[in-house]
């Protein structure tokens, strides 16, 4: 599976309901042998939690340029579980059945051991619209 947008993502940012630069924005790594991008996921829930292997706090230093959303790397603490290969991004709500899903990024490949894992995201940005 390649990376994207949600769909659910697309309408509530052209509907105003989705703010990348207000709202608490986080990321999850995740074991793809337990969990499969579906264009028709919507929420957090979406993504089992057996698949969930580590979740990240609040993304920080968020902008939006020319298009382009990015933020600082973010540091998953004392990661363990399966291997990961994949990061979604949602927006965090405190509930996993309403917290939007916005990006699924696949080419990831780490295998926790305990010690912390860095997202560094893309010199480009994170994803671009």
């Amino acid at each position: 599976m390649a990376s994207a947008l949600y769909p659910s993502f697309k309408q509530l940012l052209l509907g105003g309901d989705i703010d990348l630069a207000a709202d608490d924005i986080r990321a999850v790594l995740v074991d793809t042998a337990d969990y499969t991008y579906s264009a028709a996921h919507d929420f957090l829930d979406d993504v089992a939690a057996g698949a969930r292997v580590a979740v990240s706090g609040a993304l920080a230093s968020k902008t939006i340029a020319s298009g382009v959303f990015d933020a600082a790397d973010v540091t998953f603490t004392a990661a363990t579980g399966d291997s990961v290969e994949a990061v979604v991004l949602y927006k965090h709500t405190g509930s996993d059945a309403t917290a939007s899903l916005i990006a699924y990024i696949d080419g990831v490949s780490v295998t926790p051991n305990g010690g912390n894992i860095v997202a560094q995201w893309n010199a480009s940005g994170i994803f671009a619209l």
